[in-house]
């Protein structure tokens, strides 16, 4: 639309102003929507740069006052009204605070302190247990030892490893009490568990 255009358009919004509020009145039920949908148009056209060729001028501005409106009813129909916003203010937070991250971060450096002061053979079968899942059987093929021997090492690993959680106040990452894990694999703990350099015996 040339300069000349649009400038035709504002004098017809200016000198048709009240019929086109009454007319949107009507067809949008406010007369305080229909003003506010008029001033809005009037924004539109003052910064368009559309170069489209109207036929009617005055059919096109209430075209254009009537798309304000269904845009202005879209908008406030995304709105989430007071109910909802006060819904979701409501929702508990699961994630943790500063202050917990913190704690859980020196809880698990004092386990890799504790697990590293196992000895190699014992730390390694506690792993080879406990985080890898696997079973007794194999534990002692890999280390070459009996499987009671493996049982034993595994006790000794968990029970000195459960006084230590105790006297720092942790909860253990695992009970005392030793059950055979399945091939498939057993539990594992979801706590990162430090490496050891060396042998595994």
């Amino acid at each position: 639309m040339t300069e000349t255009g649009l400038a035709a358009l504002r004098r017809l919004l200016v000198q048709r102003y009240d019929d086109l509020r009454l007319r949107l009145t009507r067809r949008l039920g406010s007369a305080d929507l229909a003003q506010e949908v008029l001033h809005e148009t009037w924004l539109r056209l003052d910064s368009s740069d559309s170069a489209a060729i109207v036929q009617s001028h005055e059919a096109y501005l209430f075209r254009a006052a009537l798309n304000t409106a269904l845009d202005r009813r879209r908008a406030e129909n995304r709105r989430l009204t007071a109910a909802e916003v006060a819904g979701l203010l409501e929702i508990a937070d699961d994630s943790p605070d500063p202050a917990q991250i913190v704690e859980a971060r020196s809880d698990l450096r004092a386990v890799q302190a504790i697990m590293l002061g196992l000895p190699p053979r014992q730390y390694a079968i506690l792993l080879a247990a406990r985080l890898d899942g696997l079973p007794r059987r194999e534990i002692a093929k890999r280390f070459r030892i009996s499987v009671r021997l493996v049982q034993r090492e595994l006790q000794e690993a968990q029970d000195y490893c459960t006084a230590r959680f105790k006297r720092l106040n942790l909860t253990p990452l695992f009970t005392s009490e030793l059950r055979e894990t399945s091939s498939k694999g057993g539990v594992k703990p979801e706590a990162v568990l430090p490496e050891r350099s060396g042998d595994e015996e």
